[in-house]
């Protein structure tokens, strides 16, 4: 039998309007037919409608042919803006943890993970629905789990307390992706000509130095399955604030990219990383490396979750485009931002009107 939606129940979340057998999308998350997905209306021809990304195998990196993935990881990051880690040093052990407790946090009553949610921007732990649930005017079918890991002995006795293991295994999990984000930033930098891992100088130490102290935010995301799925999307359209993404997403299709003006599907691939680009790191280079606008949709049948693991500098440092990397050829295109700005810019907007990238451009 159909529930009937109250104004309250949008404030609770998707997985509780699942959970209540909400047979019809409610109007507050019916999308104008523009921004509408239309993935589920017939069967595309999957071959044109998805995508293998550039795959960097993170073995061969650590090895004699670096110099080959480096080029594969720079033509990744100019063609695509993400790209997917293989053979990454994360044991699997780890990930399928991470993978468990999060779908255990989401199973808990309403009434536990409501114990987390806030509007507040800044808290340590947050849970919440769609993007902004203050200032949207139409939702999206996702719930999360916001967890600042920076610095990580402070934030801890904040995160959830149930699952019981849900602290460790998250920890454990935020420490791993920590580590594989900073070998991945060593590798970014040098292909972009401003590190080199045989001789690095007082200088490079000092930038890895920045990013080692840098913040982490991870986001835990659910998506149940959704009985309108053409109406609505899991995440509007967006780029990702900070300098790189490590997604973890289970086997069910759902993440898109935008690439040469449509929208593709990202072909999931067992416990692997995707990695994109940020805001930070397009900044950064300059504009050599892109912060790809990407969405996702979601199921009438299967839900989905996804862990995303947001590294970048300190919260309160600025970035900037490399001083390397500007020249009489290639002017400086960006203007400084740090995350004050960003939350300001965000906190004031409509999601689909949230490219940040664009208000730091120079014209």
């Amino acid at each position: 039998m159909a529930m009937e939606i109250k104004e309250t129940d949008f404030q609770k979340g998707v997985k509780h309007l699942s959970e209540n057998g909400a047979s019809k999308l409610p109007d507050k998350y019916i999308l104008p037919v523009s921004d509408r997905p239309n993935v589920h209306k017939e069967k595309p021809d999957v071959s044109k409608s998805s995508l293998r990304l550039p795959v960097i195998d993170f073995g061969v990196l650590q090895g004699p042919n670096r110099s080959r993935v480096l080029d594969s990881l720079s033509c990744a990051c100019e063609e695509y803006g993400f790209f997917q880690v293989v053979n990454h040093g994360v044991p699997v052990e780890v990930i399928r943890r991470m993978n468990d407790v999060s779908s255990r946090f989401f199973g808990l009553p309403y009434e536990e993970r409501a114990k987390y949610m806030s509007s507040d921007m800044t808290s340590p732990v947050r849970y919440g629905t769609s993007l902004n649930q203050i200032k949207d005017s139409v939702f999206c079918w996702r719930d999360f789990l916001k967890l600042v890991c920076t610095p990580l002995s402070d934030v801890l006795p904040h995160w959830p307390s149930t699952p019981m293991d849900f602290r460790e295994v998250a920890a454990t999990y935020a420490k791993e992706t920590k580590w594989l984000f900073l070998r991945i930033t060593e590798a970014i930098l040098e292909s972009l000509g401003l590190w080199d891992a045989t001789a690095t100088t007082p200088e490079d130490d000092e930038i890895m130095k920045q990013f080692n102290e840098g913040s982490q935010l991870m986001v835990v995301n659910c998506f149940p399955p959704c009985p309108e799925p053409d109406l609505t999307l899991g995440m509007p359209p967006h780029s990702d604030y900070g300098f790189l993404t490590l997604l973890l997403q289970d086997q069910v299709r759902g993440l898109q990219i935008q690439h040469k003006g449509k929208w593709i599907t990202v072909e999931p691939n067992a416990d692997s990383f995707v990695v994109n680009v940020g805001d930070h790191l397009e900044i950064f280079s300059n504009g050599r490396y892109k912060s790809v606008q990407h969405r996702v949709f979601v199921n009438p049948e299967k839900p989905r979750l996804s862990v995303a693991s947001l590294h970048s500098l300190a919260f309160n440092s600025m970035v900037g485009p490399s001083p390397k990397l500007i020249d009489e050829r290639n002017p400086r295109r960006y203007k400084d931002t740090d995350f004050a700005t960003f939350l300001e810019y965000i906190s004031s907007c409509e999601p689909k009107k949230k490219n940040f990238l664009e208000s730091r451009k120079l014209t």
